[in-house]
């Protein structure tokens, strides 16, 4: 594939295909973070035990995980395929609007995941080991 007098290589072409797949899948993703959130809000207003909130919890983060890479995908496909080995039209195509608003929306996702992790995982205590 030729993109003005540059080719881009094969592994580029292999990348943008694989983050076209998973950027594809965003809206998905975000409906099921936004699911796994409302399931361990409600466990929590319901007075769930610790062992329910840490599994909620762990689902909810593998959630917003998800939906994170697929947030980052869909920005690297907005800059191009020219961006996976030129870092300078990367750089250029990181400014344009579109792509700002797509890095805004992964940011937050990677914001997210991590107050959730630092915050809302519930701690299992340890079992005392049986002789």
């Amino acid at each position: 594939m030729v993109l003005g007098a540059r080719k881009v290589g094969a592994e580029a072409r292999a990348r943008y295909a694989e983050d076209t797949e998973k950027a594809q899948q965003l809206p998905e993703l975000l409906e099921a973070a936004r699911k796994a959130e409302e399931e361990l809000l409600r466990a929590r207003r319901e007075g769930a035990d610790v062992v329910e909130l840490n599994r909620l919890g762990v689902a909810y983060d593998a959630a917003l995980t998800e939906a994170m890479r697929a947030a980052y995908a869909h920005q690297r496909v907005l800059v191009g395929l020219r961006g996976y080995e030129d870092r300078i039209y990367r750089r250029r195509r990181l400014a344009r609007p579109e792509v700002k608003k797509a890095t805004e929306v992964a940011e937050r996702l990677l914001s997210l995941r991590e107050q959730h992790r630092l915050h809302g995982i519930e701690r299992v205590p340890r079992s005392p080991v049986t002789a």
